[in-house]
């Protein structure tokens, strides 16, 4: 089940989530520009189609995956193949631009709580 937040997400769902398809974490589909996230996804697609549904843009969507049972310095993992962008200087399937990482961060943590 793909869950869309706009607002605040509890860890306790986030550990759920987790739990359904991965065990230890879920994936996650952030866009950037709009402070917007999908998670609980099979694929990192499926979570970005969903955003791309709702009217949102594929430049500001970056996949990760969430550990939630890691402290915050170490839960997120900026690996996808929906982040190989070589248009965006992107070339592998993390995610290369510390801006980008910190912008990641800063929605994830301000999102998920406690």
């Amino acid at each position: 089940m793909i869950k869309i937040v706009k607002d605040t997400i509890s860890l306790h769902e986030l550990r759920a989530l987790s739990k359904e398809l991965f065990g230890d974490y879920v994936k996650a589909v952030v866009d950037v520009a709009q402070g917007i996230a999908a998670f609980g996804g099979e694929l990192h697609a499926d979570e970005e189609a969903e955003l791309l549904k709702q009217g949102l843009k594929q430049r500001d969507l970056w996949g990760l995956n969430l550990y939630p049972e890691k402290s915050r310095d170490e839960w997120i993992e900026f690996d996808s193949m929906i982040n190989v962008r070589p248009s965006q200087d992107n070339r592998s399937r993390v995610v290369e631009s510390e801006e980008v990482r910190q912008k990641i961060r800063k929605i994830i943590n301000e999102m998920v709580s406690e």
